[in-house]
């Protein structure tokens, strides 16, 4: 059997919500781990060597082996440390399938909504922020069902669908200041504004989550980027 403990390191970025999900699945566990800081537009050779398919972060390395892709590393830190922290996934297969379908119904929704919201033409903002509204909304239903009435998606602790939504939620509130509307309302999705409450405030996310000014800041320096002249 491998020596679990032996290594553990995680490559990222402290302003990529991506990089998050591991992080949070890693203090879940209990886990001690070395995280290696990215920087945006000047790729490690650590980065590219373990992760030449798509070159980007995070990827966890456990041994010298490098695991990529937010999610299946959060189910690989799952099933690799069982007996550290509790269960991210669901133990009953219909729980585990409807945290993975919801999951994956975030991914197909969110970041591109999200990047036309943050995005430079007004003019699809009212659309963007409609249909944005509604996934809330089903996932407020989603939420109900998923969590037999206690706090997270996973019950009484963090799980799954809990750690996936919470990188999404993070940009809420950069989105807002952003594109000055409002997306995450109380009258609207009353449980899931009380569920990111209690999230963002979870000992295993609040020290690792980066401020809306953060985020803020970072969008701002990126759309400086793009928008800058070749040289």
């Amino acid at each position: 059997m491998a020596d679990l403990g032996k290594e553990v390191k995680l490559v990222g970025s402290t302003n990529s919500l991506f990089t998050s999900r591991p992080r949070v699945a890693l203090n879940l566990k209990g886990v001690d781990y070395d995280f290696l800081q990215e920087k945006w537009w000047q790729k490690s050779d650590l980065l590219l060597e373990s992760n030449p398919v798509y070159k980007k972060m995070p990827v966890l390395i456990h041994n010298n082996k490098p695991v990529c892709e937010s999610m299946i590393i959060v189910e690989y830190i799952d099933e690799t440390w069982t007996s550290k922290g509790p269960s991210i996934l669901p133990s009953d297969p219909y729980d585990r399938a409807m945290a993975r379908f919801w999951t994956a119904y975030s991914e197909d929704k969110f970041p591109s909504l999200l990047r036309v919201l943050m995005g430079p033409v007004p003019g699809d903002i009212p659309e963007a922020r409609e249909q944005f509204v509604a996934s809330l909304q089903l996932l407020e239903a989603a939420l109900e069902e998923c969590s037999k009435g206690k706090i997270f998606f996973g019950g009484d602790d963090i799980g799954y669908l809990d750690i996936a939504l919470g990188s999404h939620f993070g940009w809420i509130d950069a989105t807002e200041k952003l594109a000055g509307i409002r997306l995450l309302e109380k009258e609207t999705v009353p449980r899931l504004v009380e569920w990111s409450k209690h999230y963002f405030a979870h000992p295993a996310v609040k020290d690792i989550m980066p401020t809306t000014e953060e985020l803020v800041a970072f969008v701002t320096e990126v759309k400086s980027t793009l928008s800058a002249p070749a040289k």
